[in-house]
């Protein structure tokens, strides 16, 4: 339920702002604004909501925080009317519309800490006189219509929160206030008294509340969409949903690494067929040997029958190796789900521990961003050693994303000299030289993500991603370097570990 007419003229009269000046302006959300007001030791922050059937304005106690992005209605109010003073702030009739007439002139009405450095700024433009601004704040908190309007002395929108073409509430038109009406029944204030009774409870000795605080409590506790109750609810079933997505991923994952540790077997059943090929008849879809593995047992080897033993034998080893190198990349994945599973419960449980219904409306927004604004998938994978970001690409298309759509000509590639292998970045910082710390982390993982893994040594090339030129007809990711420098890198176990322990 949104104020009524007389509870705002209520609030207005606890609010006093006539004579106050505008610190700054906050936007949190899409539906809610923040005025800083200041009078010689009376601060106050002035919560402004448009939410449908919870339209209020109100002061609040505590700190409304920032949205992560600067947002146009937010960013214009702080160019034009910060550092304004408030000359008057009513409501018109009964009409649930507030009318803040502001006036920003020269330096005079600047706040001491911001005074000089402004009177600096302003020092070489109009005079004092041709500086003077007289504009009007319009609030309307009409549920399912509300809006906010900067408008001039001709009240012209300059802008709006809202902005609806069809109703003609754009920058450039006229706002035109309604004509009034006949109050035809009575709207009583409400008085709270469940908030205040629970609040004398816990704070016996406390004077009452005020109005604008019984108003907080109670938007902000039990009867908003904005409450801390139903945001938890959101919360609860925001972390139900990836857990159980994580926890099914990291399921399948474990089953294929039990499927990837019997890869032994593919390599003994290659044996079994080679020691076994004179028992091959190209007719039979399998072959019965002796396997010594398990004291002479009879087992059967299905092979293909129109193949040779060694061609059989060959297909064996080739799923070995598959199955072998794969399971490497797997452990890295199981690894990197299980860290993105303590992640999840960790915000989980500092949303459960913000008391601030403004900040945890926004962690939540965050978690829910529409799919196609949602950010992709992480490319290859990513490591941070103390602000240092290391890219590495594990196969030829992570190499050409990466390389289209991740690094830039300043940073650097490494990659193994006449072996093949992933690329490997190191993301630039400005008026930095890489360190020779982070330059060896980096060739360790060119080498480790290579076919020089095995020989545990390898000689690499770096250079900076602009001296890199794509090889024309060549596969995908396939570049010529120039410019490039020599690096001998010598894997040590320790230093692996090391790295894992930077992973993102």
């Amino acid at each position: 339920m949104s104020l009524n007419c007389n509870e705002i003229n209520i609030v207005l009269s606890e609010l006093n702002l006539s004579g106050t000046f505008l610190q700054d302006v906050v936007q949190p959300n899409f539906d809610s604004l923040a005025l800083y007001t200041f009078r010689p030791g009376e601060p106050k922050t002035v919560f402004i909501s448009l939410a449908a059937s919870a339209c209020r304005i109100h002061e609040v106690r505590r700190k409304i925080p920032k949205n992560e992005k600067p947002l146009r209605f937010n960013e214009l109010l702080r160019s034009r009317i910060k550092g304004a003073r408030i000359v008057s702030a009513e409501q018109i009739a009964l009409e649930r519309i507030i009318k803040i007439e502001l006036l920003k002139t020269g330096t005079i009405f600047v706040m001491p800490a911001a005074q000089e450095k402004f009177a600096k700024k302003q020092k070489n433009r109009e005079t004092e006189e041709e500086q003077n601004e007289r504009l009007f704040l319009y609030i309307r908190l009409w549920s399912g219509a509300a809006n906010i309007f900067l408008c001039d002395e001709d009240n012209t929108i300059i802008d709006c929160f809202f902005r609806r073409p069809k109703k003609d509430e754009i920058s450039g038109k006229t706002f035109t206030l309604p004509a009034p009406k006949p109050q035809t029944r009575d709207f009583p204030v409400r008085d709270f008294l469940e908030i205040e009774s629970e609040y004398q409870k816990s704070n016996p000795s406390a004077p009452p509340l005020s109005f604008c605080e019984k108003i907080d409590r109670f938007y902000s506790a039990e009867n908003s969409a904005s409450s801390l109750s139903s945001l938890l609810e959101q919360a609860e079933k925001w972390y139900e949903a990836h857990f159980f997505r994580l926890s099914a991923a990291l399921s399948r994952l474990n089953e294929k690494r039990a499927e990837f540790l019997d890869c032994q077997k593919l390599r003994h059943f290659g044996d079994l067929i080679l020691s076994n090929a004179h028992k091959i008849d190209g007719k039979s879809n399998f072959v019965e040997c002796e396997d010594w593995e398990h004291d002479g047992k009879i087992v059967r080897v299905k092979i293909d029958p129109k193949k040779t033993a060694h061609e059989n034998a060959h297909d064996f080893f080739t799923q070995y190796k598959k199955a072998e190198s794969g399971s490497e990349a797997l452990e890295n994945d199981i690894v990197r789900t299980e860290k993105e599973i303590a992640r999840l419960k960790e915000k989980y449980e500092s949303l459960k521990t913000e008391k601030n219904p403004l900040k945890l409306e926004q962690l939540l927004r965050k978690t829910q961003l529409p799919k196609q604004i949602e950010k992709k998938e992480q490319i290859g994978l990513s490591y941070d050693f103390d602000g240092w970001r290391i890219l590495v690409g594990r196969t030829a298309e992570e190499n050409d994303l990466l390389l289209r759509h991740e690094v830039r000509g300043s940073d650097w590639w490494l990659h193994t000299r006449d072996f093949p292998g992933g690329y490997v970045f190191i993301k630039n910082r400005v008026g930095k030289t890489v360190p020779l710390e982070i330059l060896l982390y980096a060739g360790t993982l060119a080498v480790h993500f290579s076919k020089a893994r095995k020989n545990g040594e390898a000689d690499l090339y770096y250079t900076q991603v602009k001296h890199l030129r794509r090889a024309k007809n060549a596969p995908k990711g396939t570049v010529l370097p120039t410019n490039e420098k020599n690096l001998f890198i010598k894997i040590e176990e320790k230093r692996l570990l090391e790295i894992e322990e930077h992973a993102l």
